[in-house]
């Protein structure tokens, strides 16, 4: 490669990392102040001053891209290069190698003040062009430092089911709203990072947290217990029960570095290839949340699990690399499985032997009228409560419907039903107590009658 080559490379290469810093200032519509800041985040990012920003903006301004590269050296002008250049260059890359966040001027001014160098005999601009060609550039420096502190490089497990990836990702929207409104779809996934086979999905009307619980009990419910799952940062994914849940499973929840989009990039990849089911669900024109997951389901099997992935080898499927995986299926018992899932709460019991839940009555019996009882329900299946209080057998509740007769009163328990009295005690006592008067009466009486007999001997 010529040097005339090399030098516009490293042009075009400084106009690319000008163009990156002020991209985000070329929004016309950002108000002075607020275009301020952004200055200064971005000089604080690539350490650049803002000075320098607003330089590339105002090139950038008056000759787009091309006003954005270095002004080509007059080489008829340009100083002589020292003839010990190469050793220069040499311990200018050593510098640049120990602390990789040093400026070109840094390292000059190093230079000079070893005295290796002589005060203007290297120009900050012909250093800046050998550095890049060496492959010591700002971008790619900064390249090399944000690689080693994410960890984003490629990996994946050896077997099935030791690490899922999970994500929630924008659907189409359906008029199932009311007055056929359309609502946002989102559609909660998981998948095995190790065979890129989808182990759950579904769309859902919503985003809450109760979503992503319900793709993690799917894929235990189907393929068995996982090790790990990877996720992000969101509220969905640092839930509390979601965390309880998975510790009593043995499970472990790990999130990826915010910001770090590369290190998902399998459920990110799979994200793209969902928009292409989504284009063909807006065309079929789907009406209701069930038949786009039917639609999905039927993607899923027929195209996505059925065709080879670049990631897994040549002319490998998702559904092949899981079935020949030899690690095999660790399945839990249901039982277990729906208890981990399950959310608790408390609720007063009202005079009508009654509990509200989610804007519904629940019948729990006037036996625990004005007790504290526990519920446990399915967040997916609130239909049915299980209910619990002190020592007695949990039972379950349903939704209380009031209909046009009255029910039949509630049967009071065998403990609180009236026995037949053969007498009261209530009134027996009393005349215990009453004999017991007339009897202290008649002694004062005999002992005032002493007294006067008393007095009169005397």
């Amino acid at each position: 490669m010529s040097m005339s080559t090399d030098a516009e490379n490293w042009r075009d290469e400084t106009a690319l990392n000008r163009h990156q810093i002020i991209v985000p200032l070329l929004d016309e519509g950002i108000d002075p102040q607020k275009k301020q800041m952004l200055r200064e985040q971005q000089a604080s990012k690539y350490g650049c001053s803002i000075r320098s920003i607003q330089r590339y903006e105002q090139a950038y301004r008056n000759g787009g891209f091309s006003g954005l590269k270095p002004r080509p050296q007059n080489r008829r002008s340009s100083p002589k290069l020292p003839p010990d250049f190469n050793e220069l260059l040499q311990e200018a890359i050593l510098l640049k190698r120990e602390v990789p966040t040093r400026s070109v001027q840094q390292i000059i001014r190093i230079l000079e003040m070893e005295g290796r160098a002589k005060p203007g005999t290297l120009s900050r601009p012909t250093l800046q062009r050998h550095l890049h060609n060496a492959g010591f550039g700002k971008k790619q420096m900064r390249m090399y430092i944000e690689s080693k502190n994410n960890g984003a490089g490629r990996f994946a497990k050896p077997h099935r089911m030791m690490l899922i990836q999970v994500d929630i990702k924008y659907g189409p929207k359906l008029p199932i709203g009311k007055n056929g409104a359309k609502v946002q779809t989102y559609l909660s996934a998981a998948i095995d990072d190790c065979t890129r086979y989808v182990v759950a999905s579904a769309f859902y009307d919503n985003q809450e947290a109760t979503i992503v619980e319900d793709t993690y009990r799917k894929v235990i419910l189907r393929f068995g217990k996982f090790d790990k799952s990877y996720a992000d940062n969101g509220k969905q994914y640092v839930s509390r029960q979601l965390r309880t849940s998975c510790a009593k499973l043995g499970i472990r929840i790990i999130h990826h570095r915010p910001y770090s989009a590369r290190s998902k990039g399998k459920v990110e990849k799979f994200n793209d290839s969902v928009n292409d089911f989504i284009a063909e669900a807006n065309a079929a024109r789907v009406k209701t949340l069930e038949e786009l997951n039917r639609l999905w389901q039927i993607w899923l099997e027929a195209y996505y699990h059925d065709k080879p992935h670049s990631g897994l080898g040549e002319d490998i499927t998702p559904s092949m690399a899981f079935n020949r995986d030899s690690r095999h299926l660790t399945f839990l018992d249901v039982n277990l499985v729906a208890e981990a899932f399950l959310h608790h709460e408390k609720r007063n019991v009202d005079r009508s032997g009654c509990i509200s839940f989610k804007g519904q009555k629940y019948e729990v019996g006037m036996s625990l009228v004005g007790a504290t009882v526990e519920i446990a329900f399915d967040p997916m299946d609130c239909e049915t409560l299980t209910v619990t209080y002190r020592d007695m057998p949990a039972f379950k509740a349903k939704p209380l419907h009031i209909g046009e007769f009255c029910g039949r009163s509630p049967v009071m328990p065998a403990h609180l039903l009236p026995t037949e009295p053969e007498t009261s005690r209530f009134l027996n006592a009393l005349e215990t107590k009453h004999e017991q008067m007339k009897i202290r009466s008649a002694g004062a009486i005999s002992f005032g009658s002493y007294r006067k007999e008393v007095d009169g001997d005397v």
